[in-house]
Formats: structure tokens, sequence, C-alpha cells
């Protein structure tokens, strides 16, 4: 049997302020087939500093005068939005889900009830959140976009410590002292998923390196997918052959709009695309399993061969190479056991390509 698939819609902070967009952006996540819509909660000035730049991407799909700050402060979602579009997605029947960046902005989530929760990449290093995170008991989904093997590790130790720990670490070393025992990683099991991601938007194709799934999945021995930043719908395909058991893809109403995110995002047709195209391979990738599919028997019985008479053959009659071939007939012994047959006496008579 397949491994059950995840799609979250990344509508981010695609809505660009917008309420009506925000509500339509569920609309699209919903008629695309995707499990989630994910929107993303945060404060500005909590999360960003004065002085703070902007990444590369953002200085080219952004106003270049304007602050990371200033930026920032026109893509917040309102915390009274986020009710009524929760609401709306599970109208729609799909779950809200919703990234928090700072403790304030997890403790407004967790009045909400998600079901988990995304920890975005650039927190994976900030071990006070982490710790909250896992410290509210839910399923937790990191994303790895700029980590180091190590990084990685050391998050899931933070995250290990909360989960076997009430009061916070008084040091890192305790944090490592934790680790160090099998009831640290045991406690990750049915609550940690890991994604690959490459923060860059767009990724481009030579910075995917798929191949880190593999690397994840065997070090960690958790449930691994992807967070995918490539334009089109190619590489999330590719990841979940790869064994993605979660996929998440930012998409957006139009990728002319203004803001960050629009242009490595896809819009509602392809989101759609991508689903359906995700969710076959994942069908298609089965159990492992090397036996004949339900369909394949009737074509087995008309396309294998089987032990046929070449000349006629009288009761008691040895088989020989002059007397005995091979043929499609649809019964009869299968032709792997001619040399067997070689030598043999005939049960019966036989006419020339009758089945034997």
């Amino acid at each position: 049997m397949s491994v059950r698939l995840y799609v979250i819609a990344e509508a981010g902070v695609n809505h660009s302020g917008d309420r009506q967009r925000a509500f339509d952006l569920v609309d699209a996540a919903a008629d695309a087939g995707a499990d989630a819509v994910k929107f993303q909660t945060f404060n500005a000035k909590r999360l960003a500093a004065l002085t703070a730049p902007k990444a590369a991407y953002q200085q080219q799909t952004t106003a270049s005068d304007e602050s990371q700050l200033e930026m920032l402060e026109a893509l917040e979602l309102p915390l009274e939005w986020h009710a009524p579009l929760q609401a709306h997605a599970h109208q729609r029947g799909i779950e809200f889900l919703s990234t928090a960046f700072d403790t304030q902005s997890l403790a407004f989530l967790e009045t909400l009830d998600l079901p988990f929760y995304k920890v975005p990449s650039g927190e994976l290093t900030n071990g006070p959140l982490l710790w909250a995170f896992a410290r509210t008991g839910k399923p937790l989904v990191l994303s790895t976009g700029m980590a180091t093997l190590s990084e990685v590790e050391q998050g899931l130790a933070v995250i290990s410590h909360a989960l076997t720990h009430d009061q916070p670490p008084t040091s890192l070393n305790a944090v490592w002292r934790c680790w160090s025992g099998p009831e640290a990683r045991a406690a990750l099991v049915g609550q940690v998923s890991l994604l690959h991601c490459t923060s860059q938007y767009p990724t481009p194709m030579h910075e995917v390196n798929l191949k880190a799934l593999d690397t994840l999945a065997e070090v960690f021995r958790l449930p691994v997918g992807y967070s995918d930043h490539t334009q089109g719908t190619l590489i999330p395909v590719a990841a979940v052959a790869r064994g993605a058991t979660i996929i998440e893809k930012h998409f957006t109403l139009d990728r002319q709009l203004p803001g960050p995110d629009h242009k490595a995002s896809l819009e509602p047709d392809e989101l759609k695309r991508m689903v359906e195209e995700v969710r076959a391979i994942a069908v298609a990738l089965g159990d492992g399993q090397k036996v004949p599919q339900a369909s394949e028997w009737d074509t087995r019985g008309a396309a294998r061969q089987n032990l046929v008479a070449a000349a006629p053959i009288q009761q008691g009659e040895r088989f020989t190479a002059y007397n005995l071939t091979t043929a499609r007939a649809g019964q009869g012994d299968l032709a792997m056991a001619y040399w067997d047959h070689l030598g043999q006496p005939a049960a019966r008579d036989y006419q020339a390509g009758e089945a034997v």
C-alpha cells in the first residue's frame, strides 16, 4: 500500500495584505485538491530589526528603497483574519495552517487548534522558538533550508529536550546531554517530519539537491518531505518519486502581482496540475513488492509460452528436442519446464500443436 501523501499549498504572504485575496487563495488551494492551505503569522516589528537587510531575491521583487521591516509590515496577516480563514478552509474541506515566527504568534495560533505546526527554515537555529514549538505537543514539520546536517541535528536535539523536559534547558550543553540518551530520539518518532528545502526563490535546478532527501531519511530515520521553491512542477513530482511524503509549494493567484514570493509561485491551474501529478506518482510508487499486479494475470496467461507438441507424440514416447517445443497456448506447463520434460515418457498421446 502506498504512503499517504500530504500536500501543503503555501499561500504564505501572497495575500499582500488583501483580505479578499486571502480568501481567494483558500479557494484556489481547495480547488486544486491540496490537503491544506498555509499562511504565515508574524509581527513585523518582532521579526525584523530596523537595520535588517532584505535577501537578494527580495531586492529584485520588491522596492529597492524599502527595508525588510517595511516590506514585512505590508505582508502581515492580521490576527482577526485567521479564524474566518480557518472556518472557510474547513468549509472547503481542507486544513488551515500558519507558520509562527515568534513565540507570541505561536501562542495566538494555539488558540486555533491547528493539526500541526510547520517550523520555517529560518527558525531552525532559533532555540527558544523551537523549544516553544515542541512544547505545544503538536506534531512538527521542520524545514531545513540553508542548514547543515549538524544544524538539523541540533534543532532535533532542542525539540527532543522539549518533548522530554518541562523546563527549558539551562545551557546548550544540557540539550546535548539529553540528546545522548536513547529516549531523546524515541520522542521524535511520530512527532517530527523533516522537509528538505533550498531557500532561494526561485531555486535553480543545480541547487535542488534532491539526494539530500535520502540523507535526511537515512541519518535521522524520520519521515521526509520537500518544500519546493523551483519554477514549475517537475521537482515536486521527482521528490515524491524519491520518497517525499509531504510536498509544500508556494502558489499565487497571479505571478505578476508585486511581492517577494509571487515569481517563484504556481498559479492556480498549475497548482492543480501539480497536485494531480504528485498524487499519481504517490500511487504509482506502490508497496515495493515485485509480484504480478491484478490486471496482469490475464495478460500473463495470454503472453507466456507453454510446452507444446511439435509433432505427434504417442503415450510412452520420450520427449525430445524434435517433438517438444514452446508456444503461447494459454494452458499446460510453462516453457521453463522444457528441460525437465526432455527424456521423460509422455503420459498420453499428443497431437502436433497440443499443449503438454
